[in-house]
């Protein structure tokens, strides 16, 4: 009787187990948006191509290489060129990459394997590319070059917002009412061009925050949206807090309704997520 109670129970568990199945885990990107941006803006050639040979150099001849990695003398074809100058880049192209060894240890077969390379050119020797980090050879499918020629198409643009490199000052209005009140905070940036953030608190209504790239405020100007440019500029250019020499000149309570409108902007934007340590070749 026991035996026959506890094969009932287990075809139960069973049967309970096929009705709700449990759920797959969603896999996290290998690339986050960051860690593209990280790679595409400093490299001036983008292009797809075909591996004819892969040649593993002596660990003597790979000085700096992450456990786990084989760092390969690469001859590939040019397929295609997403950014490159203006009179393309030789047919044959060489440079160095590191790759991960497969889950059994062995170095991975990239003969007739199409790669998608961001890169420098090498001075004096056509033909020849240095990879602008270590790990900017990636294997090329089509939603990745979609990726990345989305971030080359936005960072060419003539009005492409520039890298922040701090914050100059702040200022807070407070309205005629009760939880009214702007604050507007300036930013520096790499070539001089202006960009601000500003906040606009009403009472009653949820505060409004905007970006603007020029001097004059467009008050019908939104947030950015994530995954882009101007997205990535600031969600991983802002520092985590207003510095105290920002807001100096306002008084306690200005300066305390500044830091809460920066907070607020940090949130909007949300983290600056990377799955990849940047290194440089």
């Amino acid at each position: 009787m026991r035996i026959h109670q506890a094969v009932a129970a287990t075809a139960c568990v069973f049967l309970t187990a096929l009705a709700n199945p449990p759920q797959a885990p969603v896999p996290v990107p290998v690339y986050t948006y960051a860690d593209l941006a990280d790679r595409v803006l400093p490299a001036p050639i983008a292009l797809v191509a075909t591996v004819s040979q892969a040649i593993r150099l002596k660990p003597e001849q790979a000085p700096g290489l992450a456990p786990n990695h084989v760092r390969l003398f690469v001859e590939a074809t040019s397929n295609s060129l997403i950014r490159g100058p203006a009179g393309g880049v030789s047919p044959v192209i060489r440079y160095l990459a590191d790759v991960p060894l497969d889950v059994k240890g062995r170095v991975p077969k990239l003969k007739g394997k199409q790669v998608l390379l961001l890169a420098r050119p090498v001075a004096g020797k056509p033909g020849e590319l240095q990879l602008v980090s270590r790990d900017s050879q990636f294997a090329a499918t089509p939603e990745l070059e979609q990726r990345i020629r989305a971030i080359v198409t936005e960072a060419v643009r003539p009005d492409a917002p520039p890298r922040i490199t701090g914050i100059g000052s702040a200022f807070h209005v407070p309205g005629a009412i009760p939880g009214e009140g702007e604050t507007q905070i300036f930013l520096t940036t790499q070539n001089g061009r202006p960009i601000s953030l500003n906040v606009l608190r009403r009472p009653g209504e949820q505060p409004d925050w905007s970006v603007a790239l020029s001097e004059v405020v467009d008050e019908a100007a939104k947030p950015p949206a994530k995954e882009t440019l101007l997205w990535y500029r600031l969600a991983c250019g802002l520092p985590r807090a207003l510095p105290d020499a920002t807001v100096a000149d306002l008084d306690a309570t200005a300066a305390d309704a500044a830091r809460a409108d920066y907070k607020l902007v940090l949130d909007g934007l949300g983290p600056c997520s990377r799955n990849r340590d940047f290194r440089t070749s």
